[in-house]
């Protein structure tokens, strides 16, 4: 599994539109970093040191963001060497070995925590994800993320969601029409609303409606719309949403979900739960790096 910088594009998980987007990302992160220059590496560590570590799980989860830390070195040192022993989306247990490096000593040290930041964020997205899907799996219920993610890193949260076994909603605000409460005011109601994007729309993208009653849902349901989220329906509500729908259009519950509420949201037939909290509220996965010079 050892690669280089000259393999590194074959093996990576993002399709070339995403891999120059996490570049920008990683290079943004190391000069925000760095600055004008790692003063305490560059004065203690000689120019032709090498290094090498390892990157060891402090906690049981899923691992993701391989490749984002394997770039925060390659983009320092052309030559290091990483090599992965596990692979993105894999579970693994404390005190497991991840993955290991080589290189320039001064690179290591400088994108140490850059390459720590951003795995240990995406793991535990990850694995926050996976508990999710877990917990609705007698069901057919799929989990979602939403657009509450950091600014600037939302490809690598939503990635991370996606290696957690969770599935992405739209990415931004140009890939669906999604009509939410403030929409439906400043149009006069949920009718006009959809008329007004089916008008302007030229590409003809999803559509989903919020709705908060059972009355916007059967408004909604007579305008054919690709999906209908449920707003902070209690679970009798939904119960009924879906017996209302019987399949017509597809139904997204929405709202206060956590692990102890999801089962039960899942139990009343909807076909998608989104969450929020798998991106604004993550707690990220304790991985350490310990390195030595050679």
């Amino acid at each position: 599994m050892e690669r280089t910088n000259k393999s590194f594009a074959k093996t990576q998980i993002y399709n070339e539109a995403e891999f120059s987007e996490l570049t920008s990302i990683v290079q943004r992160a190391l000069s925000e970093d760095i600055g004008d220059g790692d003063i305490t590496t560059d004065s203690i560590i000689h120019s032709d040191k090498i290094f090498e570590g390892r990157f060891t799980a402090k906690a049981d989860g899923v691992i993701a963001g391989l490749d984002v830390a394997e770039l925060s070195f390659l983009l320092l040192d052309e030559n290091a060497v990483f090599s992965p022993l596990c692979s993105d989306g894999d579970f693994i247990k404390k005190g497991t070995v991840i993955a290991e490096i080589r290189g320039s000593g001064r690179a290591l040290l400088s994108g140490e925590r850059v390459a720590l930041n951003l795995l240990q964020r995406m793991s535990g997205i990850a694995t926050m994800t996976q508990q999710f899907v877990e917990a609705v799996s007698d069901t057919n219920a799929v989990i979602l993320d939403t657009r509450k993610t950091i600014p600037g890193l939302r490809l690598l949260d939503k990635k991370a969601v996606e290696l957690g076994g969770g599935r992405n909603h739209r990415f931004g605000l140009f890939d669906m029409a999604m009509i939410k409460e403030n929409h439906i005011a400043a149009a006069g109601s949920i009718t006009k609303a959809v008329n007004q994007i089916r008008k302007h729309d030229k590409k003809n993208r999803p559509i989903e409606v919020e709705v908060k009653n059972l009355n916007e849902l059967q408004e909604t349901l007579e305008l054919n719309v690709d999906r209908i989220m449920l707003d902070n329906m209690s679970l009798e509500m939904m119960r009924e949403a879906v017996k209302i729908t019987k399949g017509r259009t597809e139904l997204e519950a929405s709202g206060n979900v956590n692990l102890e509420t999801v089962s039960a949201i899942a139990a009343t037939g909807v076909d998608f739960i989104s969450i929020g909290a798998l991106t604004h509220s993550v707690k990220a996965m304790d991985i350490s790096l310990l390195l030595k010079g050679i």
